[in-house]
């Protein structure tokens, strides 16, 4: 090891991983991302244990939910999911809600 190697500082990964994808997504996209510390407190408990942000396209949040029971009662709670994420938000972030079977954590 040299000098040089000795004095250098370690850097975080995370803050590393933050700078880069600033390059590459929209700011609204790190918005988006706050859905997951949001996600019980907009739809509750008993829904949070069912169904929980997976991804994003666009303005659309892909959800993993835990069955096809749930997906039937989520689509016609749908739109005040997306109501409550956008008021939650105090803008338009979410457009659409898809529903997919899938872990759940």
């Amino acid at each position: 090891m040299t000098w040089k190697d000795k004095n250098r500082k370690f850097v975080r990964l995370g803050s590393v991983i933050k700078n880069i994808l600033k390059n590459y997504r929209y700011a609204s996209d790190e918005e988006l991302t706050q859905i997951w510390s949001l996600w019980e407190k907009v739809v509750g408990p008993v829904i949070a244990e069912n169904a929980q942000p997976a991804a994003f396209k666009g303005n659309i949040l892909i959800l993993h939910v835990s069955s096809s029971t749930w997906i039937q009662q989520l689509r016609f709670l749908k739109k005040d999911m997306i109501a409550k994420i956008n008021d939650a938000f105090g803008k338009e972030m979410v457009s659409e809600i898809k529903f997919k079977i899938g872990s759940l954590y």
